[in-house]
């Protein structure tokens, strides 16, 4: 499965809900994270706060097996033709730029992705749970 920036920030926050994202993970045969997509979730939780949930964060990335995979041209490409179907501001899923490098990855990759919230399931992506 592919992994959306909103699961791990979830997770990492204690947020409602965040054990089924936990156990999802879990599940997964095979668990992959966009380059990107790493750095939009440190971004997330590194504002204003200290240093400690970002290395949460790898060891969280570690002990749960998430291999970090590179973001290509074929991946950029996919994510704009997402962003031009699904962007915000062109239909109700209303994509972000992180959104769009999740969808290109969990297409390219042909495998569902998992996300909290219901952009994603506004659009033609298979959903994890």
């Amino acid at each position: 499965m592919i992994i959306d920036s909103s699961v791990l920030i979830a997770i990492l926050r204690l947020e409602p809900g965040y054990e089924r994202f936990v156990l999802a993970i879990t599940q997964a045969k095979r668990r992959l994270l966009a380059a990107p997509t790493y750095l939009e979730t440190t971004m997330v939780l590194a504002g204003g706060r200290q240093d400690e949930i970002l290395d949460r964060l790898d060891t969280f990335l570690r002990t749960a097996s998430i291999e970090t995979i590179p973001f290509t041209a074929d991946h950029a490409a996919v994510a704009r033709q997402a962003f031009l179907r699904y962007g915000k501001g062109r239909h109700p899923a209303a994509l972000n730029f992180g959104d769009c490098i999740a969808y290109a990855t969990a297409r390219l990759e042909a495998m569902p992705l998992l996300f909290k919230g219901d952009d994603f399931r506004l659009t033609d992506i298979e959903a994890a749970v």
